[in-house]
């Protein structure tokens, strides 16, 4: 079973940029999204999602934000937000159970210029975490989508300058140690723990894409004890159409 999540960064956008054929090509079996900018009734949805049952979590603003899970098999249960009022006003989580797992599909919220949004951040990492936790508790949980930080200085590619940055400060990469120490692993560090120069999103200024100065953001995480049953994880730098790439896992 192949799983693939994306920041699509707009879903009306990509779908002009060769999304039909990234999907034709990679085949998902589930492919999340994130920051999809849009309702489900706005988006001309391409003829290859036409197999796929299509779950949308969309924020109150529009053009902001937003959530949509397409997957292949019908979920036993599809489930929006995080059942917090504060938290579920842009379309942040879609949870999707399985039978043999808990699917969670996240876009985390960004601390913003001068970490101004930090506080809220670090509010809503600690209910992601309990939601993740909770459901854990009943069958695994395989959570994937856009956290908003990389966790290590191997994470990106100018750490020393970015250290009190949105995405790399250290409240923000403790977090995630945290999410990951509630029982979590990280797929792609499990099979590449030394890889550099492993990005998923590069700024738009300055030709960072071109040159590798990214991030790695865009995560797949699974109840560590779930790890024998994925086969692969793997980012694909070479899908354009948005400042992020698609991340992905194969299961056994």
């Amino acid at each position: 079973m192949k799983l693939i999540s994306w920041n699509v960064n707009g879903i009306r956008a990509t779908i002009g940029k060769g999304f039909g054929d990234f999907v034709t090509a990679e085949k998902p079996d589930i492919l999340c999204l994130q920051e999809t900018k849009a309702r489900s009734e706005q988006v001309p949805l391409p003829l290859e999602l036409g197999g796929y049952h299509g779950y949308w979590d969309s924020a109150q603003k529009p053009g902001y934000s937003g959530t949509a899970v397409f997957t292949r098999e019908q979920p036993l249960d599809v489930r929006m937000g995080l059942g917090i009022d504060e938290h579920d006003k842009e379309g942040r989580v879609l949870t999707l159970e399985y039978p043999d797992f808990f699917l969670v599909n996240v876009y985390t919220p960004n601390s913003q210029d001068g970490l101004r949004r930090l506080p809220y951040r670090l509010t809503w990492d600690l209910a992601f975490r309990l939601h993740c936790a909770g459901l854990a508790k009943t069958k695994p949980v395989i959570f994937c989508g856009d956290l908003n930080v990389a966790h290590q200085e191997i994470d990106i590619a100018r750490p020393k300058e970015n250290r009190f940055s949105a995405g790399f400060s250290d409240e923000e990469r403790a977090s995630f140690g945290e999410l990951l120490n509630a029982g979590f692993t990280d797929t792609f560090r499990h099979f590449y723990p030394d890889k550099k120069e492993a990005y998923s999103w590069w700024s738009f200024r300055g030709g960072a894409r071109e040159r590798n100065v990214g991030w790695r953001i865009d995560y797949f995480g699974v109840s560590s004890p779930f790890m024998d049953r994925v086969a692969s994880a793997e980012i694909m730098p070479h899908i354009t159409g948005s400042d992020h790439c698609p991340v992905g896992i194969v299961l056994k």
